[in-house]
């Protein structure tokens, strides 16, 4: 299997767990009106709770096959458009220390990962874990993979400057050297042993956690400082664009994404929240500001890096204090 068509090869129609960990699904083998519940029950069996809205119920498509020994677990899926949320009461009652590597074959997903939206396009993906509120969107029918490792696997290797729910790239280099091994595991899922299974999946998480830090580790301080500036630079100079991220910043400025976090790391802060302070700096000076004072409120957030209205209400009441409608009605006030 290669990641870049519209299906998940290799599904056959039974619904139910082989003594090898095996199990395919297909919503189409369900009775329209039963597909929410049953889809929802299936995928949180296979992750945690969450909550599924489908816009098509009643046509609505999707098949997985999941392999899973006692250390991982690999899914790959195809469906149509749908909506995932997992609320903040859910993460509460389930916890999970795991963490998902989500790898997206075709298709469009916008999610947001705590405070932070992220959008998926195919041949990228995410590092995730499930002790944050998520939301998804996938606003077309596409197809990808989920890999699940165990906790203790990540944080083992990972350190405090990691950046989750940061894009990945899986086009060229060591990301596609990840892409092509994951989707060899996966088109051999059924013939491989558990012992084979996860040897291959070892692998995989030492090459997972080496692309997200990189192998570069600067310690001089004036190297640092310079990073630090041109980051600063670079993120001012372009908190508008809502794809800006720590790896977006690091291929703009020929440098790795572990040589940028550790930078800002150095700094007391990470690409992260850097990325969402100028952002409402910026829209704050929007706001403020009579060259924009048809704008609605909706147009500032989108026109400063917020993908979601809802994020960015809550980003700048927690940063500033007040709602932007009411930092507007004052300064609306002020000027008379």
């Amino acid at each position: 299997m290669t990641i870049t068509g519209t299906d998940v090869p290799g599904l056959g129609s039974d619904d139910t767990e082989d003594d090898r960990g095996i199990r395919v699904a297909k919503t189409c083998e369900v009775a329209p009106g039963q597909r929410v519940e049953f889809w929802s029950e299936l995928i949180s069996s296979f992750h945690f709770d969450m909550e599924f809205t489908l816009p098509r119920a009643e046509r609505f498509r999707r098949k997985v096959l999941c392999r899973r020994t006692s250390g991982y677990q690999m899914l790959g899926w195809s469906s149509d458009e749908q909506w995932v949320r997992r609320s903040p009461r859910q993460v509460r009652a389930d916890a999970d220390e795991d963490y998902r590597l989500l790898m997206l074959g075709s298709g469009d997903l916008l999610f947001r990962h705590g405070d932070d939206d992220v959008r998926i396009r195919p041949g990228t993906g995410a590092l995730l874990t499930a002790r944050a509120p998520l939301e998804f969107a996938q606003r077309s029918p596409g197809h990808g993979l989920v890999l699940t490792f165990p906790g203790r696997e990540i944080t083992s290797r990972l350190d405090g400057t990691a950046e989750l729910g940061a894009s990945l790239d899986f086009t060229a280099g060591l990301g596609r050297v990840i892409r092509e091994m994951s989707a060899g595991l996966f088109a051999e899922a059924k013939s491989l042993t558990s012992r084979e299974f996860d040897a291959v999946f070892d692998r995989l998480v030492d090459l997972v956690c080496l692309l997200i830090i990189g192998d570069d580790r600067p310690t001089a301080e004036g190297h640092l400082a310079e990073i630090e500036a041109a980051v600063r630079r670079h993120v001012r100079a372009n908190a508008g664009d809502p794809a800006l991220n720590g790896t977006a910043i690091a291929h703009a400025l020929g440098w790795s994404l572990r040589q940028v976090q550790v930078a800002m790391q150095r700094a007391g802060t990470t690409p992260r929240d850097l990325i969402r302070e100028e952002r409402l700096r910026l829209a704050r000076a929007r706001l403020s500001s009579p060259g924009h004072r048809h704008a609605t409120i909706a147009e500032v957030a989108h026109h400063s890096g917020f993908s979601s209205l809802s994020a960015f209400n809550s980003a700048f009441r927690a940063q500033y204090g007040v709602r932007p409608r009411e930092l507007r009605g004052s300064t609306r006030r002020a000027i008379g």
